[in-house]
């Protein structure tokens, strides 16, 4: 007896319930005009988003946010990497004076201005 109830105890893994307020069980038919069918699935699709999730952002939010493009994942990732070189110049300049550093900044600086330009900042 004392196994069985050890047994219902144990954690079997697996992804964790959904609380009652996040689980997605109420469905609305909707009915579309080719047009606006097609519209639907093109934003969903630049949004990269299902067409579910582009409807539920647009009711939540009035708008839907669109996903980072692999463009502008890779600029930020540059930022981070330049973010990282900053530190270092930084501590360097810190432990030896600024002046051995100071055309480490000015490149540093010359390229996060164009990713900023890049990205659209």
């Amino acid at each position: 007896m004392e196994q069985n109830k050890e047994h219902k105890e144990r954690n079997k893994g697996g992804r964790p319930k959904k609380e009652a307020t996040e689980k997605l069980k109420y469905r609305i038919a909707v009915k579309m005009a080719t047009a606006d069918y097609y519209r639907l699935l093109t934003r969903a699709h630049e949004a990269g988003v299902s067409p579910s999730e582009y409807m539920r952002e647009c009711f939540r939010n009035g708008h839907v946010k669109e996903r980072l493009s692999e463009e502008h994942a890779g600029y930020i990732r540059q930022l981070c990497g330049m973010a990282n070189n900053l530190n270092q110049i930084a501590h360097k300049a810190n432990a030896g004076g600024f002046h051995d550093e100071k055309w480490d900044c000015k490149v540093a600086v010359a390229r996060i201005h164009e990713l900023l330009i890049k990205i659209g900042i």
